[in-house]
C-alpha cells in the first residue's frame, strides 16, 4: 500500500480522462484501500487484446492495495452497447452469453492476482439487472437521465444521424443499465471508481452522476470517515477514469493482422501467435507497447530505449515485449516455449519441434494438400536408389516459384531449404523426409515460406 498509482498509470500512457484527478488523488490516498471496477462485454466467448488495456489499470490499482471488481455484462450483453458501432448488434440467446461469460472468466485469473488479500471480486451484472422491474427502473433511475443528455453522446448522436441505421430504444437504454450498474455495486460493495476505454467516458460520467443525484443527500453507500464525509460534502461520491484506445504509430488498426484479431485465449489465439505479435511490433510502438502491456518498470523500459535506440537492428525491446505480454497471459512455460519455436523459425531449425508447435508456427503459412500416393509413384518410377518427387516438380505447386525453369534457378543458387536443410536441383522429397510423417517445409530465401501435406 502506498504507490501513486495515479502517476503511476500516467508514466506508462494508462490514463486519459478523469472525472477530477485532484479529488480522486486525495480519495486514493494511504491508508485508504478502495474498490474499482470494469465491464467486460460478453458478445464472444473470448476478449481481445483491447480488452487487455482495462485490465491493466485493473492489475495496477490491485498492485496499488485496491480491490479491482470484474463485472461480467450477462445482463447488459442481452442489450449490447452502441459505442463504435455503426449498426444494431445482432441480439444474442441468454444461453449464449452465460457461456461467453463463463469462457472469459479465465482470463483474469492470468492478468490479476487472485492469491492477494485484496483478490479481484468476480460478479455478472445479470444478477442484479435480471430482478429489475421496468416500472421501477423508470421511476427510480431513469427519471434522473435527461434525453437532451443522453441524444448528445457521440456513439448516439452518429446513430441518429445515420438515414440506414438509426438506433432502437434498446440500445439507447443502454447507459441507463450501465449506470445502474455503477450505482449498485457503490451501493452493494462500496465501489467508488469505475474505468474503462476511452469509448466508455459517457456511460461512466452518467453512472458517477447517477450516484450523486440519488446518493449525496442521505450521504447513503460506504462507510464513510470524516475525511471521506468532507468528499461527500463537496459530491465526490464516485469517480470514473479511462485509458486512452490504443493505436500504431503507422496508423495501422492495433491488434488486427491479417490472419484477424489477436485474442486473450490460446484456443482463439496461440500462445506462439500472441509471441510473433509482439515481437513484430514497429519500433515507433515498442516502448510505448512495453509501459502499456506489461509491468516491467518504467525505469527499467527507459533503459531498454536507450539501449533500443542505439541498436534497434538487435530488436532487444521486442525480445522483451514479447517474452513479458506472453509470461502474463500464457505463464512462463508457454512463453518460453513460444520463444524457443519462434528461435526455430528464424534459424530455420524445424525439424525438432513437435507436431503441435509445428502446426502453430505455420498455422497461417501458405500450404498446399497432396496425396501421399504421388511420392509411392515416383519411387516406382524411379531408379531404386532415387525415389520420390524431384523437387524442382513440386515447386511450382506450391506459392514459392511458377514454373520449373524457375524451381531449377532457386534450387541451383542455394535459395531453397526443406524441413531446415538447403537442397539442390537433384533432391527429391520422400516419405522418410515427412516431418511427424505428415508435412514437409519449404523455404524460398529467409522469409518465404509454404507447407505440403500430405495425406
Amino acid at each position: 500500500m502506498g504507490t501513486d498509482v495515479l502517476s503511476e498509470l500516467k508514466a506508462r500512457g494508462l490514463m486519459y480522462q478523469c472525472t477530477d484527478e485532484g479529488a480522486l488523488r486525495e480519495h486514493l490516498r494511504p491508508p485508504h484501500a478502495r474498490r474499482l471496477y470494469c465491464g467486460f462485454d460478453p458478445t464472444a466467448d473470448s476478449l481481445t487484446i483491447g480488452n487487455l488495456v482495462p485490465m491493466m489499470v485493473l492489475a495496477h490499482f490491485q498492485r496499488a492495495g485496491h480491490t479491482p471488481v470484474v463485472v461480467m455484462g450477462g445482463g447488459t450483453g442481452l442489450i449490447g452497447d452502441p459505442s463504435g458501432k455503426t449498426a444494431e448488434r445482432t441480439m444474442m440467446t441468454p444461453e449464449v452469453v452465460a457461456s461467453n461469460v463463463a469462457k472469459q472468466r479465465p482470463i483474469f485469473e492470468r492478468v490479476l492476482d487472485f492469491s492477494r488479500e485484496n483478490r479481484p471480486i468476480m460478479t455478472d451484472n445479470a444478477e442484479w439487472l435480471s430482478r429489475l422491474s421496468y416500472i421501477d427502473v423508470l421511476r427510480d433511475v431513469g427519471k434522473h437521465f435527461s434525453v437532451n443528455m443522453m441524444i448528445q453522446k457521440e456513439s448516439v448522436k452518429a446513430r441518429l444521424e445515420s438515414r440506414e441505421h438509426g438506433i432502437s430504444y434498446t440500445e439507447f437504454s443502454y447507459m441507463i443499465l450501465q449506470s445502474y450498474d455503477f450505482l449498485h455495486l457503490y451501493r452493494d460493495l462500496g465501489v467508488t471508481l469505475q474505468v474503462g476505454g476511452s469509448d466508455q467516458w459517457g456511460n461512466i460520467v452518467a453512472g458517477a452522476d447517477l450516484i450523486r443525484r440519488v446518493e449525496a443527500s442521505s450521504h447513503q453507500g460506504i462507510e464513510a470517515s470524516s475525511e471521506d464525509k468532507s468528499e461527500v460534502s463537496r459530491a465526490h461520491l464516485a469517480f470514473g477514469m479511462t485509458a486512452p484506445l490504443v493505436t500504431k504509430a503507422d496508423g495501422g488498426k492495433f491488434g488486427k493482422t491479417e490472419s484477424g484479431a489477436i485474442w486473450l485465449t490460446k484456443e482463439r489465439t496461440s500462445p506462439y501467435a500472441y509471441y510473433q505479435f509482439w515481437l513484430n511490433a514497429a519500433d515507433a510502438d515498442v516502448i510505448r507497447f512495453l509501459k502499456i502491456f506489461t509491468f516491467v518498470p518504467v525505469t527499467q523500459i527507459e533503459e531498454v530505449q536507450r539501449s533500443h535506440g542505439a541498436a534497434p537492428e538487435k530488436r532487444e525491446a521486442q525480445r522483451l515485449l514479447a517474452r513479458e505480454a506472453t509470461k502474463i497471459l500464457h505463464g512462463e512455460e508457454a512463453m518460453k516455449h513460444a520463444e524457443h519455436a519462434a528461435a526455430a523459425l528464424f534459424s530455420g531449425d524445424i525439424a525438432h519441434l513437435d507436431r503441435e508447435t509445428l502446426g502453430e508456427v505455420f498455422a497461417n503459412v501458405p500450404s498446399t494438400m497432396h496425396k501421399r500416393e504421388e511420392l509411392a509413384a515416383h519411387s516406382t518410377n524411379a531408379a531404386a536408389d532415387q525415389p520420390g518427387l524431384p523437387l524442382v516438380d513440386l515447386l511450382p505447386l506450391t506459392s514459392l516459384c511458377k514454373s520449373k525453369r524457375e524451381a531449377r534457378e532457386h534450387l541451383g543458387a542455394g535459395a531453397v531449404s526443406m524441413n531446415g536443410k538447403v537442397v539442390g536441383v537433384e533432391d527429391r522429397l520422400t516419405v522418410k523426409d515427412l516431418l511427424h510423417g505428415e508435412v514437409a517445409v519449404l523455404r524460398r530465401g529467409k522469409k518465404a515460406w509454404h507447407v505440403t501435406r500430405w495425406e
